[in-house]
């Protein structure tokens, strides 16, 4: 076993929702904070009803070096508490329109830019946006209605490549970002399958189990943390769905569930 393969299982702590943090390279990363309470949250859509606390408080966490988020327009990837967390975090990658709403500490990403981090033992972890969807079609027919949304693909010098979808429904973009970067050892999948009757004749907005479990496939995920599952009202398939649809994949033993704290 190389090196390489040593550093796949890096800890995954897990918080519901969208929420994740992880060390990689020395740097560590937060994926869309939301630490808000239950209740109902206006969006520039349908009201978002939150039915489950976060399982950790943003002073929690420890110092943070970068929030990956995968867009700033909707309250269950950013929230009020999420936005004051921003404050205190060096730099945020997110969507080219979220870079300019959030401020100079902001930076968007298109697909397939990249930048470099300085990781504090020498060396870079490269962060490249990748393409997202966040809904049942094209870019074109989807954004106007849904936002713009970003993933994120990490890698560095002896160390695993990561996979943070953010909000993505299009298995087509999951292709294009195989066709560079797999195989992938870590994929954070956003699921949950979240639909508004009112939304795409009520498809799904984000994957669904049976699609993060194609999109494991696609990818040659080693390993795959899903989030944005639970603690929502929208989220019409939880764990025990996710479970089904891998175990039906044959790749239930890719599942890691994360640290939950």
């Amino acid at each position: 076993m190389t090196a390489l393969r040593a550093t796949d299982q890096f800890p995954v702590r897990t918080f519901g929702g969208p929420t994740a943090l992880f060390e990689y390279g020395g740097l560590r990363f937060l994926t869309d904070p939301t630490f808000d309470g239950p209740g109902d949250y206006g969006s520039s859509g349908p009201v978002l009803t939150k039915t489950a606390p976060a399982t950790a408080a943003p002073a929690d966490l420890g110092p943070i070096d970068v929030v990956l988020l995968s867009h700033d327009e909707h309250p269950d990837n950013l929230d009020t508490s999420g936005r004051a967390l921003l404050a205190d975090v060096p730099l945020t990658l997110t969507t080219p329109g979220g870079g300019q709403r959030l401020g100079e500490k902001a930076k968007g990403l298109a697909d397939w830019e990249s930048i470099e981090l300085e990781r504090p033992d020498g060396g870079t972890v490269t962060v490249t946006g990748v393409p997202a969807i966040h809904g049942p079609g094209t870019r074109e027919e989807i954004e106007p209605v849904s936002g713009q949304v970003v993933g994120f693909v990490l890698t560095g010098e002896g160390l695993p490549t990561v996979y943070v979808s953010g909000d993505n429904a299009s298995l087509d973009a999951v292709q294009r970002i195989a066709e560079r970067f797999a195989p992938v050892d870590t994929a954070v999948l956003f699921a949950g399958a979240p639909r508004f009757p009112m939304l795409f004749d009520g498809a799904p907005i984000v994957l669904d189990s049976a699609q993060a479990a194609e999109a494991t496939r696609v990818l040659g995920a080693r390993r795959v943390v899903p989030v944005h599952y639970d603690g929502w009202a929208h989220f019409t398939e939880g764990r025990d769905e996710l479970a089904a649809a891998f175990t039906a994949a044959g790749l239930a033993d890719r599942l890691d569930w994360g640290r939950q704290v």
